[in-house]
């Protein structure tokens, strides 16, 4: 073993703090998954262990994006705070995966037991799988004489799945039978690849097997049926085999000749054997070889040996299937609820009445910072559109997790703190809380990371079949809210955009038209006075025949900025288009529009004193104040006040020739 992290003795450690134990699996839906976590879970409870979980399932949908998402939520072990881990890596398909974690475990020294994978430095708890597969296939050619036999393997990257390949290829070769490549088809252990396995086997130029031997159980079922449906009976027409002895296999028709091996029992010395390296108990062997014995049954045209009674059999055939009919009647609520859900609010509101339906002890949905993307202008001109796509996490989590929503103990808490990522969940460290299951779920779109969810103490995770689809509605859900969220910021993006001038910031002429509009319409109903105010930049041209069109942007932003500063009271500014500028303002008198006009005047003399510009910012103003007419247009005041800025601009020029 490596130098592996020890915890102290003295006082009694469960009092001081639960001892937390990491189990990295994928796909828990299956029955192999299921009876090894059976195992663990006897054990941790008898032993006052908190098993936390880090659950994947990848490889399901045959999507490499969705499954970047599924295994992200490994990334998120911190194993400095752990006390020990459980991995069943042959159950996940990503090979950088696995090998980022079996790296992690190593680097940091935990206590690590690794189960049907044998890895330096760990635990291992394993079967003979290369003797079982032997077995098998040797059955296969001397009892039944079969001598075209094809094989349906497992991923090229597990262990196991090799083991299993080799026994088959010895096998054939020890009795003189060549190993043709076209008769073994690559899986991943998958009931789909059972399905593809059969289809090729069937379109294939090679005659048609006498025997199709399969790496495990699923694989070989889905054959089986797929078969059936093509006509193809087994084992009348072809035979074929499995591993593992799953209850499906042993309840089917006809029953699958397989390999049974003690799965619970691997879950329970791997708990076992990480606790007592913790507590410093006696020494202990670093590998475990559990047996694996062939069951030689129908589909291989033995005996029938089923172990269910018919009555018992019934009775659990009718548990499968209310429970189904329940899970897809609580899935098909939860997807209708959650579709309904036009906000985050709402959508967290929805989910509270899911929750309670999982029957569990606590429930946390622990999201990232700016999971939702991030929606102000940002310095370097990225818009809401490009956060919508661009900006997110698909590697890893926000430094800080945002508790959005807090089941525990019958009640929903109200502003739990946020906390440090690297915690991954405050409760599970509380003395009072030893001895619980704790489900880690990853929350994502894709490779899009929102966050992930967590429950603690429920049969739901692995007694449903509808589970996974269960965490991708929410997934679902937050990532729509997301979206409306974007959309949102787009269209308001797209209204400024319309509304705002680009280059000065202030209104533009459709913004001038659509702020001024009912407030115009409202003063020609009560009779109350309108000013108008148009300015008309001074020697913008000058500037920038001489400077340059920059120069000539900077004094068209400088304008811009002086009338944002001199209009304080409530007055609609605008760029009307190209150097005009307009001011409109209601309950104005002379004087208080002379005294707006000064306060522009002196914002552009602040303005030249304050930079360094090779020209001045300088206007000609006019302002009209009237009390407008039921039909008079806005557009009358405008032009009588460009007519007075007119006059103005007039006896500016003929001051500068007098001078001369």
């Amino acid at each position: 073993m490596h130098n592996v992290k020890v915890m102290k003795t003295g006082a009694d450690p469960i009092m001081q703090k639960p001892l937390n134990i990491a189990v990295m699996v994928s796909g828990i839906d299956e029955e192999y998954q299921h009876d090894i976590l059976q195992g663990i879970h006897e054990f941790a409870r008898n032993h006052h262990i908190n098993i936390c979980h880090f659950i994947a399932f990848g490889g399901m949908l045959g999507n490499p994006n969705h499954d970047a998402g599924e295994y992200n939520i490994f990334n998120l072990v911190n194993y400095d705070k752990l006390d020990g881990a459980i991995l069943l890596t042959n159950t996940i398909c990503s090979s950088s995966m696995k090998q980022t974690i079996l790296n992690s475990v190593q680097k940091c020294g935990l206590p690590t037991a690794v189960i049907d994978q044998d890895i330096p430095g760990c635990y291992y708890i394993g079967i003979d799988n290369y003797t079982a597969m032997h077995e098998i296939v040797n059955h296969v050619i001397k009892a039944h004489g079969c001598r075209r036999i094809n094989y349906i393997s497992g991923p090229t990257n597990n262990p196991e799945s090799l083991l299993r390949l080799q026994a088959y290829r010895d096998a054939l070769s020890e009795h003189q039978i060549p190993v043709e490549e076209e008769r073994i088809f690559h899986g991943l252990f998958r009931g789909q690849d059972g399905r593809e396995a059969a289809e090729a086997f069937l379109s294939s130029e090679l005659e048609f097997p006498e025997a199709i031997v399969s790496a495990n159980d699923n694989m070989a079922l889905s054959a089986l049926i797929t078969l059936e449906s093509r006509g193809i009976h087994c084992p009348q027409d072809v035979i074929i085999t499995g591993f593992d002895n799953i209850r499906s296999a042993r309840n089917c028709t006809p029953e699958l000749t397989s390999v049974s091996r003690p799965l619970t029992e691997s879950g329970r010395r791997a708990c076992e054997m990480v606790y007592h390296h913790i507590r410093q108990k006696e020494e202990q062997e670093r590998t475990v070889i559990l047996d694996a014995t062939p069951v030689l049954t129908e589909s291989c045209g033995c005996k029938h040996c089923m172990s269910d009674s018919i009555e018992d059999f019934k009775r659990n055939n009718y548990k499968i299937i209310e429970r189904y009919n329940i899970d897809v009647r609580r899935n098909s609520r939860m997807v209708c609820t959650l579709t309904e859900s036009d906000s985050y609010a709402k959508s967290l509101d929805k989910l509270k009445d899911c929750i309670l339906e999982i029957n569990c002890e606590s429930f946390y949905l622990c999201l990232c910072e700016n999971w939702a993307g991030t929606f102000n202008n940002a310095e370097d001109g990225s818009t809401p559109m490009d956060y919508a796509f661009n900006d997110y996490i698909s590697e890893g989590y926000s430094r800080n997790m945002q508790v959005a929503l807090a089941y525990r103990d019958g009640k929903f808490l109200e502003n739990v703190p946020d906390f440090e990522t690297s915690l991954m969940l405050p409760e599970i460290y509380e003395p009072e809380d030893a001895g619980k299951t704790y489900y880690f779920m990853p929350i994502h779109f894709r490779e899009r990371c929102l966050g992930y969810c967590v429950i603690c103490n429920s049969t739901f995770p692995l007694e449903s079949a509808s589970f996974v689809s269960w965490v991708m509605n929410i997934s679902n859900s937050l990532e729509n809210v997301r979206k409306m969220r974007c959309l949102s910021a787009v269209v308001k993006e797209l209204e400024k955009l319309y509304i705002i001038d680009n280059l000065s910031g202030i209104y533009n002429r459709n913004g001038f038209s659509r702020n001024t509009q009912e407030l115009y319409q409202y003063c020609q109903e009560h009779r109350v006075p309108v000013m108008v105010m148009f300015l008309d930049m001074d020697g913008l041209k000058h500037i920038n025949d001489t400077y340059g069109h920059k120069s000539g942007d900077i004094a068209i932003r400088a304008m811009g900025q002086c009338l944002k500063l001199a209009c304080k009271d409530g007055e609609i500014y605008s760029r009307f288009g190209g150097d005009e500028f307009l001011v409109f303002a209601v309950n104005y008198t002379e004087e208080k529009a002379k005294l707006l006009e000064l306060a522009i005047l002196e914002e552009f003399r602040n303005y030249n004193e304050t930079h360094s510009n090779p020209f001045d910012i300088e206007a000609s103003i006019g302002y009209h104040i009237e009390v407008p007419q039921p039909d008079m247009p806005v557009f009358s005041l405008i032009t009588l006040a460009d007519q007075k800025m007119y006059e103005q601009k007039k006896r500016k020029k003929t001051s500068r020739y007098l001078r001369r």
